[in-house]
């Protein structure tokens, strides 16, 4: 059955973007032919959010959000590594939310949430 799961991003920027997640957020990855890079996640879940039709979050989108377990000291971190953050930390209830530019156009939130996995 289910073993897993699998996310893309989709870029202008493949090279960079790939760059980018090996060597700043140091993913580690497989390259499977070519520099085609596959990365190896440490950890998932997943939600379902209510759609707003008038927001991003429109029926039928998704969201990739990458988390950590201490948002100011991630966020220094990556700071210090280049990253450029969009936003301040934004208290959304469920966790502390910011977010980031990657290249290619891709933007991703990165949280520190607040509930405790099962």
């Amino acid at each position: 059955m289910i073993k897993g799961l699998h996310a893309m991003f989709y870029t202008s920027e493949t090279e960079a973007l790939r760059a980018f997640l090996r060597d700043v957020l140091e993913f580690p990855a497989s390259d499977v032919g070519e520099g085609w890079l596959i990365f190896d996640m440490p950890e998932a879940e997943m939600g379902c959010h209510p759609a707003d039709a008038d927001s991003e979050s429109r029926p039928g989108t998704h969201n990739i959000s990458f988390y950590c377990d201490d948002i100011q000291a991630s966020v220094a971190e990556l700071t210090r590594r280049g990253v450029q953050f969009l936003s301040g930390i934004d208290d959304r209830g469920y966790g502390l939310v910011t977010s980031f530019a990657m290249p290619g156009g891709v933007t991703v939130e990165l949280y520190q949430p607040r509930y405790t996995k099962a």
